[in-house]
């Protein structure tokens, strides 16, 4: 693991947006290490804006998305994408989510998170939650 590598996920980057608490260990993050973005955070960041937004908010978010010094992370080998299949398989993950950790296990990143989905794979990849949002 390269503990300045973290890998966002679209909690992490939804955090930011909305300035909700952890935003500023994703700035933090932005500012210091080397950040990663697979593109499913991309697609999944547009659609749900989308569909709690609108598409105007949608499209002004993704574009302040491109905007961040990440690198965003558009191909899949084939190494990754059977890491996904394995995890959406055993760990009961959403398609997005087996995806973004498939990522973050290929690259040794430590995938900064406020999903508690992935609290079941400590033992696969480094993980960095941010603090959840209370269930009220």
């Amino acid at each position: 693991m390269n503990a300045n590598r973290f890998l966002l996920d679209t909690s992490a980057i939804l955090t930011l947006i909305e300035d909700e608490d952890g935003a500023d260990r994703v700035e933090e993050v932005l500012r210091r290490g080397t950040a990663l973005l697979p593109w499913p955070v991309l697609l999944e960041a547009y659609y749900i804006s989308q569909q709690e937004r609108g598409e105007a908010e949608a499209n002004r978010r993704y574009a302040l998305i491109k905007q961040l010094p990440v690198k965003v992370m558009w191909e899949i080998d084939e190494a990754t994408l059977l890491t996904a299949a394995r995890l959406k398989a055993t760990q009961h993950l959403s398609l997005a989510d087996a995806m973004i950790a498939a990522y973050a296990i290929r690259t040794q990143a430590t995938l900064l998170h406020k999903d508690p989905e992935f609290d079941a794979l400590t033992d696969l990849v480094a993980l960095e939650a941010l603090p959840y949002k209370n269930q009220s």
